[in-house]
């Protein structure tokens, strides 16, 4: 996953809930130094009694926002849609280097 391009995570979601799974997975997917670089990670931990849904907010650095709903999409779905911007961004910045 190219995560250069993101600058703000923001997600939303009860731990226990099986219908989470893909909000973690995101969460696990970011690499270690993510915050060193300059990537805002905001998760919020819902009660185990909560029936409100996961949530995945992604910002990028050209401004684009994707709201995502991490309980209809599997984490394959989620990473291929931040990877499609992702990949745009970077031959955004290919052209422009070369």
């Amino acid at each position: 996953m190219i995560t250069r391009f993101i600058t703000d995570v923001t997600t939303r979601f009860n731990p226990f809930s099986a219908r989470a799974r893909s909000a973690r997975l995101f969460l696990s997917f970011l690499p270690p130094g993510a915050r060193a670089s300059g990537m805002n990670i905001s998760a919020q931990l819902l009660p185990r009694a909560s029936t409100e849904p996961s949530s995945l907010h992604i910002k990028f650095k050209d401004g684009k926002e994707m709201k995502l709903d991490c309980e209809g999409m599997g984490i394959k779905s989620i990473i291929e849609e931040v990877d499609r911007h992702s990949r745009v961004l970077q031959k955004e910045a290919d052209l422009t280097a070369a």
